[in-house]
C-alpha cells in the first residue's frame, strides 16, 4: 500500500479510466468508457475494397429452436450471445400472462444456436422485460441487444407508451446476470426520434443494436424521422460514446466520420445500410464491422472498416427463408467468436431470424441459420493479429489465464477474473499468439484502486490498468484504496484490462 501511493504521488504510473458502478452514473465516462480511442495509425499499405469473401459450410437448424410459452403471440427480434459455454438469447415476444399487455422480452439459453432454448431449471422461456405504465416504455418492450461489459449487462430495447405515431424511443436496462434487469437513465429513454423530416412511416426511433469495442460503445438504430433514411423510412444510423447510456460525449457518424454533438437527437445525416431490423457486430479477424439485413435471397451481411469510411469486403448472403430481421451470435461485447480450429482465417457468420407467420400475423418461429467466411487474413499484418485476438483469452502454460488486449499478454492467476475482464474465453492455447511476450500479471488479491469521478484500475509492476467495473473486487479477493483524483489525473493514460 505504501509503495503504491508513493508510485501515484510521483506520477509514475499509467492510468486507465472507467466507471465505478454496474448501474450507469454521471461519474467517469462509464463502465468500460476507456478513453484510450481506437488503435494508432498504422504504416501498413491501404486496404483494398469490396474483396470477395469465400464462404464454406452453409447451416440451418431444420426446425424452429426456441419460442415462447403456450400464450406467446409471436417470437421475433432476437440478440443472441455465446457465454461460458452457452448460447444465450433474448427477444421480442407478447405473453397473455405478463402485464400490462404489449410487447414482452423473453429469455432463454441453450447448448448452441439450434437449441432448444428453454429458460430456468428447463422450463418455458421467462419474460424478463415488460411495460412501465406511465413511462415512455409503458406498453411495450421489444427489439433487444444485449452487451456485457465487464460485470455489467447492458439492454438496449424500444420502448412504447401506446401505438400513437412517433411513440417508439430506444431505452437502457441492466443486469449483473442478464435476467433480473434494472431500468437506467432514471426509467428515460435514451434516444428519440430527431424529427429531421415527416415521412409516412411514423415507427419513430428504435430496433438498437450495440457493439463495445476500443471502449467506444457504438448503437445501430432506425429512425423513420432521420433526414437520410429511405424514401419508406428505411435506413440504419450510427452513434458512439464511452458511456453506455449515451449521456454525454456522444459522436455521431456522417459524411465527414464520427463528429461530436450535443445529445443522441442530433440530425441523422448518413444512414449505413438501407434497411430495417439490423443487427451490428464487429470482427477481429475481418477487422470491420459486419452489419446482417434482411434482402430478397436471405440475410445480407455489408461489411465497413473501423471507422465507416469504406466496405473492405463485398456484401455476401446468408440464404433462407425470413418474415423479420435477424441477431447475429455474438461473443458478450458484441465481437464475433474466434474460430478456435482457424482464428486467423475463419469467421463464422451465424443468424436467428424469424421465419414463419403467427395467427395473428406477426413473425415468429425463430431458426439458426449461418456459414463460414474464409480467407480473412487475420494474420497478415501485426496490427490485424491485434484486432484478431483482442479480449480473447485463453489458458497459459503455467495454468492460469492469458488475456489479450490490443497486442498485449497479461497473465491473469484466476479464470473467474478473466473471463469477466475478456471478450471470450477459448478452452485451449493458439499457436499463433503463443510467442508475444507476457506483460504483465494479475494476480489473486491484487490492490483495487479507486478515484472518485475517474474510476477504478489496477496497479500491476508499477502500471495502472482500467478496469471496466468493481466486479472483479470480489472474484479476485482484491481491496480498495482510494486515491485523490488528482493524483489519478497526474497519472499518464494507458491500457484498460475490460475494453
Amino acid at each position: 500500500m505504501r509503495q503504491l501511493s508513493a508510485l501515484l504521488i510521483a506520477g509514475t504510473m499509467v492510468a486507465g479510466c472507467s466507471q465505478s458502478s454496474a448501474q450507469p452514473q454521471a461519474e467517469g465516462t462509464g463502465p468500460g468508457g476507456i478513453s484510450g480511442g481506437a488503435p494508432p495509425p498504422s504504416s501498413e499499405p491501404p486496404r483494398a475494397a469490396n474483396v470477395p469473401l469465400a464462404t464454406t459450410s452453409a447451416r440451418e437448424s431444420g426446425h424452429v429452436v426456441a419460442a415462447g410459452a403456450a400464450d406467446a403471440v409471436y417470437n421475433y427480434g432476437p440478440t443472441v450471445m455465446v457465454e461460458d459455454g452457452r448460447t444465450r438469447m433474448w427477444w421480442c415476444s407478447q405473453y397473455g400472462s405478463a402485464a400490462p399487455p404489449g410487447d414482452d422480452i423473453l429469455y432463454a439459453d441453450a447448448g448452441s444456436p439450434d437449441g432448444p432454448f428453454a429458460g430456468s431449471g428447463g422450463g418455458a422461456p421467462t419474460a424478463v422485460l415488460s411495460g412501465s405504465p406511465g413511462n415512455f416504455d409503458g406498453v411495450h418492450t421489444c427489439d433487444p441487444s444485449v452487451l456485457r461489459v465487464g460485470g455489467t449487462y447492458y439492454m438496449y430495447y424500444t420502448g412504447a407508451a401506446g401505438d400513437h405515431a412517433l411513440g417508439n424511443a430506444i431505452g437502457l436496462a441492466t443486469s449483473t446476470d442478464g435476467v433480473h434487469w434494472t431500468r437506467a437513465n432514471g426509467g428515460r429513454p435514451i434516444l428519440g426520434p430527431a424529427h429531421d423530416v415527416h415521412r409516412a412511416n411514423v415507427y419513430g426511433s428504435g430496433q438498437p443494436s450495440a457493439v463495445f469495442l476500443d471502449g467506444w460503445y457504438y448503437l445501430m438504430f432506425t429512425d423513420t424521422t432521420g433526414r437520410a433514411a429511405g424514401w419508406n423510412g428505411a435506413g440504419q444510423f450510427v452513434i458512439r460514446a464511452h458511456d453506455p447510456a449515451f449521456r454525454d460525449g456522444v459522436e455521431s457518424l456522417g459524411d465527414n466520420g464520427f463528429t461530436p454533438v450535443d445529445n443522441t437527437a442530433a440530425p441523422r445525416t448518413r444512414s449505413v445500410v438501407d434497411g430495417f431490423s439490423a443487427d451490428l457486430e464487429w470482427s477481429g479477424a475481418l477487422d470491420a464491422f459486419a452489419i446482417a439485413h434482411e434482402t430478397a435471397a436471405g440475410t445480407t451481411i455489408t461489411f465497413w472498416n473501423r471507422d465507416f469510411t469504406m466496405q473492405p469486403y463485398a456484401p455476401l448472403v446468408i440464404p433462407g427463408p425470413w418474415k423479420e430481421g435477424p441477431g447475429l451470435v455474438r461473443r458478450p461485447d458484441g465481437h464475433a467468436p474466434t474460430s478456435v480450429q482457424d482464428p486467423c482465417g475463419t469467421v463464422s457468420l451465424d443468424v436467428v431470424r424469424a421465419t414463419q407467420t403467427g395467427g395473428s400475423g406477426a413473425p415468429t418461429g425463430l431458426q439458426h441459420f449461418g456459414l463460414d467466411v474464409h480467407g480473412a487474413g487475420g494474420c497478415s499484418a501485426p496490427s490485424r493479429t491485434s484486432a484478431t485476438f483482442d479480449g480473447v483469452a485463453m489458458p497459459s502454460p503455467d495454468r492460469t489465464i492469458d488475456l489479450y488486449r490490443r497486442g498485449e499478454r497479461i497473465r491473469i492467476d484466476r479464470r473467474s477474473v478473466a473471463a469477466v475482464l475478456a471478450g471470450e474465453l477459448v478452452d485451449r492455447q493458439l499457436p499463433q499468439v503463443a510467442k508475444l511476450p507476457v506483460k504483465t500479471r494479475l494476480r489473486s488479491g491484487a490492490t483495487v484502486v479507486h478515484a472518485y469521478g475517474r474510476g477504478f484500475g489496477m496497479v500491476l509492476d508499477g502500471i495502472l490498468y482500467g478496469l471496466p467495473d468493481t466486479s472483479i473486487v470480489k472474484l479476485n479477493g482484491s481491496g480498495v484504496l482510494e486515491i485523490d483524483p488528482q493524483q489519478w489525473d497526474a497519472s499518464a493514460r494507458g491500457l484498460p484490462l475490460g475494453g
